[in-house]
C-alpha cells in the first residue's frame, strides 16, 4: 500500500489528473519529456530548485523564475506562461491543497491564466486532513521559510508557529486553498515519495 492511495483517490474524484513518482528525479525527467517548446512559469518552490527543474527545462523551454532572473519582471512572465510549476505548502488526504504566499504571485499563478498547472507534491507535505494542513501551512511551512529569508518576523526567530504578527515584513499574506481544478486550465498533481521542500 502507498502513502499516496487515499489521497491519490481523493485528487482523482475531484477531477485532478495525479501521477505518482517513487523519487524527484523521476518526477523530473517526466517534466523534462513533458515540456518541449513551451513557456513555464514556475512559482517560489524549494521542491522545484531541489529537483533541479529549471536548469533541466531552460534547455528547451522559454522559463521564467524570479529566484533566476530579475524579480519582478520573471514574476510578471510567470504568469502567462503556458505552463506554472508550483508544489504546495500541504495536501490534505481529503484532496485540498492549501498555500500560504507573501507576494502571491504563487498562489495565482495556481488559480487563472495557463494551460496548466503542474504541482509537485513531496510526502512531507501530506497530512489527513483539511484543518491540519491549514495547520502545517501556518505553523511548519510558513516559520521555516521566514527564517530562511532571514524575515524579520517572531515566527523567524525559532521557525516554531505562527504568531499571528502584523510584522511589516510578514511573509504571510494569501493563503489559498484548492478545493478541485480551476475549470479554465488543466490541472496535474504529481504526488513524490520523498521529502521535498519545506
Amino acid at each position: 500500500m502507498s502513502v499516496f492511495d487515499k489521497v491519490e483517490k481523493s485528487l482523482k474524484e475531484r477531477g485532478y489528473t495525479v501521477k505518482t513518482f517513487a523519487t524527484g528525479a523521476e518526477a523530473a525527467a517526466y517534466l523534462d519529456r513533458e515540456l518541449d517548446g513551451v513557456s513555464i512559469g514556475i512559482g517560489g518552490s524549494a521542491t522545484v530548485r531541489d529537483l533541479g527543474l529549471y536548469e533541466l527545462l531552460e534547455k528547451h523551454n522559454t522559463v521564467y523564475w524570479h529566484w533566476q532572473q530579475d524579480a519582478n519582471t520573471a514574476r510578471a512572465q510567470a504568469m502567462t506562461a503556458d505552463v506554472y510549476l508550483s508544489s504546495a505548502n500541504a495536501l490534505a488526504e481529503t484532496g485540498e491543497i492549501v498555500n500560504m504566499d507573501g507576494n502571491c504571485n504563487r498562489v495565482a499563478g495556481t488559480l487563472f491564466g495557463h494551460k496548466k498547472v503542474c504541482f509537485l507534491i513531496g510526502r512531507n507535505k501530506l497530512v489527513p486532513s483539511y484543518e491540519e494542513a491549514v495547520w502545517r501551512v501556518r505553523n511548519v511551512a510558513s516559520p521555516k521559510r521566514a527564517q530562511q529569508m532571514n524575515a524579520k518576523t517572531p515566527c523567524a526567530a525559532k521557525a516554531d508557529r505562527c504568531y499571528d504578527c502584523k510584522s511589516p515584513g510578514r511573509i504571510c499574506r494569501g493563503l489559498v486553498t484548492l478545493l478541485g481544478p480551476s475549470m479554465a486550465m488543466e490541472n496535474e498533481v504529481l504526488l513524490i515519495d520523498e521529502d521535498l521542500g519545506l
